[in-house]
């Protein structure tokens, strides 16, 4: 089995069903065996769940040593008995494992609207907390216990060195509809037993999900209940990461590729999807501005539903980059798609087209993974992001979630 967030120092998890679903696990706790340093964000929604509103104040000290997690009701638009039982799943987490009530970071996802589960909930984290365990299935029942209308659970583990001393980091995340870059746009929990300022934490997170989290789409909808959370507890007992020095730049850059790992996941599993398309903008002006094209053309009805029908309109993805609010010269700029960056086939070259290319590209718009990479002739800038095609399936899933 591979590693998982089991495999961090001085964390404990577990995944319940306790029936607010039918079958699937819909409970997961994860806690940290002394109070950590933490940092989180959330959805821009205006819209957000009451988890979310009470979770944006229990992390504005920069500690945490809990997350709790249910499935299957978001806990958003349901007034004051949602807020209630939001505060509810603090107290009672908080309560049963001896804590700080405003240490316990709280979430949820499922159906909008929906009166919550009180009482299940609550009795369902007093019988998780006797459960909770190190041993590597917790993490995987855990990973599980997150889902929605997921597929598969998403799981990531990396570790590495820091001034000789080993340094492990473990994360989950849940996200299949409802993804779109901003802010967080999906649940994710990643944990680390690294000693590091709060501060510095949230400066490393909000790194890592702008390369990462912020740069995904499936279908245009940022939910209700979006948040990316994460504790490091210290227990590697590596010398305490204080300013933006080496080990900083270190550990952010394996914190983006564990998110850049979760995030892709997430895309793979969009509702409906058949196909998981990377988009690269090279040769602009300014990462926003990249960032921004690869946005705009990630989220393109029109280049996804070309994309799923496996067809070579590349005109589209042209189209959309033009309308992303970036100035570019459409005469500089190349365009070239492919299933292997070594291996691109070119279809336009500084504005003009070139005879063929479609015919090339038939083959390579049916395969299940392809990469569009536009160079804008316009600077030494880029950005990555990740996006879905848009099938008749998802439209089947979303018309029938509630039914």
């Amino acid at each position: 089995m591979l590693k998982n967030i089991t495999h961090v120092r001085g964390f404990t998890c577990w995944g319940s069903h306790i029936g607010i679903k039918s079958k699937r696990r819909d409970l997961a706790l994860i806690v940290s065996d002394v109070p950590a340093s933490a940092a989180a964000v959330f959805t821009k929604n205006v819209v957000c769940a009451e988890p979310v509103k009470l979770s944006r104040k229990h992390i504005e000290d920069g500690i945490a040593q809990a997350f709790v997690i249910n499935s299957g009701n978001a806990n958003a638009c349901t007034g004051e008995a949602g807020r209630i039982a939001a505060v509810a799943m603090a107290e009672v987490t908080a309560e049963e494992l001896g804590i700080t009530v405003g240490n316990v970071i709280v979430s949820s996802t499922g159906i909008i609207g929906e009166p919550f589960p009180t009482e299940k909930v609550l009795t369902g984290i007093r019988n998780s907390v006797k459960k909770l365990s190190n041993r590597e299935i917790a993490g995987s029942l855990t990973a599980n216990a997150i889902l929605t209308t997921d597929t598969f659970a998403k799981e990531g583990f990396t570790s590495f060195s820091i001034d000789g001393i080993e340094i492990n980091m473990g994360g989950i995340a849940k996200g299949s509809g409802m993804i779109h870059p901003d802010m967080a746009t999906m649940l994710g929990f990643i944990v680390c037993d690294l000693d590091i300022t709060p501060p510095l934490l949230m400066d490393a997170l909000q790194q890592a999900v702008s390369g990462s989290f912020n740069m995904i789409t499936v279908d245009g909808d940022t939910s209700t209940n979006d948040m990316v959370a994460v504790m490091c507890n210290g227990k590697a007992g590596n010398r305490k990461i204080e300013k933006k020095d080496a080990n900083f730049d270190l550990f952010v850059s394996h914190l983006e590729k564990l998110s850049v790992h979760l995030a892709k996941l997430i895309v793979s599993d969009g509702e409906g999807s058949t196909k998981l398309v990377e988009y690269r903008v090279n040769g602009s002006s300014s990462i926003s501005e990249a960032r921004q094209i690869v946005r705009t053309v990630s989220n393109s009805n029109l280049v996804k539903t070309a994309i799923f029908g496996s067809d070579p309109n590349w005109g589209r993805i042209i189209a959309a980059a033009g309308r992303s609010g970036v100035y570019f010269d459409p005469e500089k700029v190349n365009l070239s798609i492919g299933t292997d960056l070594n291996k691109m086939v070119p279809v336009l070259e500084e504005g003009q087209p070139l005879p063929g290319s479609r015919e090339k590209l038939r083959k390579i718009m049916t395969s299940s993974t392809i990469i569009v990479s536009l160079d804008l002739g316009m600077g030494s800038e880029n950005a990555v992001g990740w996006g879905s095609d848009f099938s008749y399936e998802y439209v089947r899933i979303n018309a029938e979630y509630t039914t």
